[in-house]
């Protein structure tokens, strides 16, 4: 939404959407497994239970369980056990606990079904929604959880999921690492630690500087939109116009953290800084490397050509970069550019140099004109003669209608020309012609 207030414009700030965690529970027989003093199972649900009481002092936020591998015993191998025992709700933690009390382990680790279960768990109003995963064992029943967890993360079902790992050999843990972030619980302390880090990801504030480098590493640029993507969808999650206070400090911008992103500095041309590094609940500093240099594009008075364009791509490139109109400033990352001016002919400036913070200004010949008087229908076209001797085609004249008026870059042209009453060739008309800047050169055509 976009208001305005005073006559400057500003960028609402969003309200704070509620976030809601669902705890998925492995409550398959291996869970039942000794853990020092106790077993695995009595461990995760004493500390959930902690979790829980403590998510209560914010007001924001909603918890629910689901427990997966619990309702049947392993000898029946289901593979849809999978239940959500206590559903998303205000100051349900007593819920939560009496329902941890109750659940025995007893089945196999159908990890990709409870996945797709439970992107039904979530209501459908566009909260921060975010799945954490607890498991002692890999799926057990034959399906994909990474690609599952993918593709509900790209319909923004949930958010990047996290995975806490209670006794997963080495060799396992780059299969859950790609269900979501991946934490090795190697010991009960371990856990605990990891169940507090997961909910201050979740729940506190993360920002952002962002300080754009110029050639000598210092962050003097600024004045260019930034997009923060979704680095899993490819979606644009904010857009900025980078500022510069009156100190050179730059703005502290609030991000989700638990957001894969890459940063798209929209300078001309884009700079991508891809999967960034954002650590939760404090101030990142992103440094861009992202050096200017400005090409001004000047016509000296009034032209026949009106509105004339260049297309401007990096050296070498055959990609157009940018069409930018004559009389225009516009900011190019410091480099080498290849100008194709679109006058007739067509003028090629190649390796045009644009240094940081300086100005690189291109003037062109003011350009003549050819004057065409003759109101005959035919045949004809307008060549560039070289000094070589070589001539380039440029310009085909309307066969309804000879008579034209157009603008040409100063130098030496030819045209041929055969009217539509002429019953030969050897009728053609061919006259070479020199056009100069500022003036005019009428051509008249008759038949030979």
């Amino acid at each position: 939404m976009i208001s305005a207030t005073g006559g400057a414009f500003a960028q609402d700030k969003k309200p704070q959407p509620k976030t809601r965690i669902l705890f998925l529970l492995d409550a398959s027989g291996s869970m039942m497994a000794k853990w020092e003093n106790s077993d695995r199972m009595a461990v995760a649900k004493s500390l959930l239970s902690h979790l829980v009481d403590s998510l209560d002092q914010y007001d924001n936020v909603e918890v629910a369980l689901r427990a997966y591998g619990h309702q049947f015993g392993r000898e029946r191998n289901d593979c849809k056990d999978t239940k959500l025992e206590v559903p998303f709700g205000e100051d349900n933690a007593d819920a939560i606990k009496k329902k941890l009390d109750a659940i025995v382990p007893r089945g196999n680790t159908p990890i990709t079904y409870s996945l797709q279960q439970a992107a039904g768990d979530f209501p459908e109003d566009r909260s921060r929604n975010v799945v954490i995963l607890i498991t002692d064992g890999l799926e057990s029943c034959g399906g994909d959880p990474c690609a599952t967890s993918e593709a509900l993360q790209r319909k923004r079902i949930f958010l990047r999921p996290f995975v806490i790992g209670i006794g997963i050999e080495p060799e396992q843990e780059k299969q859950l690492n790609c269900i979501g972030q991946y934490f090795n619980a190697a010991d009960i302390k371990t856990f605990e630690t990891v169940l507090t880090e997961i909910v201050t990801q979740a729940l506190s504030q993360t920002t952002v500087s962002v300080e754009l480098l110029d050639e000598q590493n210092r962050p003097s640029e600024t004045g260019v939109n930034m997009t923060f993507v979704n680095a899993l969808t490819g979606e644009a999650e904010y857009d900025y116009v980078h500022y510069l206070d009156a100190n050179g400090k730059t703005d502290v911008l609030d991000v989700d953290a638990l957001l894969p992103y890459h940063l798209l500095v929209n300078t001309t041309p884009p700079v991508l800084e891809r999967n960034l590094s954002i650590r939760p609940g404090r101030n990142n500093i992103i440094k861009v490397k992202a050096p200017q240099g400005e090409l001004y594009l000047r016509q000296d008075g009034p032209s026949p050509y009106k509105l004339l364009n260049a297309i401007v791509r990096q050296a070498g490139s055959e990609k157009t970069l940018n069409v930018q109109p004559f009389g225009n400033r516009h900011k190019y990352l410091a480099g080498k550019y290849d100008l194709e001016i679109l006058t007739m002919p067509r003028i090629m400036l190649r390796n045009v140099e644009l240094k940081q913070g300086e100005t690189n200004t291109i003037t062109i010949p003011p350009p003549g004109q050819l004057a065409i008087p003759s109101q005959v229908q035919g045949y004809g076209s307008v060549y560039e003669l070289h000094e070589s001797g070589a001539q380039r085609w440029l310009y085909n004249l309307p066969e309804d209608n000879s008579k034209v008026t157009m603008a040409l870059q100063p130098g030496k042209y030819k045209i041929v020309y055969r009217m539509k009453s002429a019953q030969s060739s050897k009728f053609t008309f061919v006259q070479d012609f020199t056009i100069r800047s500022g003036a005019t050169t009428t051509v008249r055509i008759f038949n030979r």
